[in-house]
């Protein structure tokens, strides 16, 4: 009876661990989501705008150079931000549930 009791209650808190896992990283993604859009704009005006007006830009850049700079931007701005995100989810979760010293 004992051992079912605390199997239970042992289960209920790896439950518990996992939604909040599933939160933290819920979390990251639309974090990473939102800074990837940001960051595609924020390049992508000044990569179109200096093949249009400047003369090595325009021989050297084509469609594909283009779209591999924004691209590269937008992922590293979704990867640095969503794993900033996660990790400082989880370490104020963990604070949270810490128990309390005193000094």
């Amino acid at each position: 009876m004992a051992r079912n009791v605390a199997q239970s209650s042992t289960l209920a808190s790896l439950d518990q661990r996992l939604a909040m896992a599933k939160r933290c990283s819920h979390e990251g993604v639309v974090a990473g989501a939102k800074a990837a859009v940001v960051a595609s704009i924020a390049t992508a005006i000044p990569t179109l705008a200096s093949v249009r007006m400047l003369p090595w830009a325009r021989a050297n850049l084509n469609h594909t150079a283009q779209a591999l700079i924004i691209s590269t931007v937008a992922g590293a701005a979704y990867f640095i931000v969503a794993d900033k995100t996660v990790l400082a989810t989880a370490r104020k979760n963990s604070f949270k549930h810490a128990p309390k010293m005193e000094a």
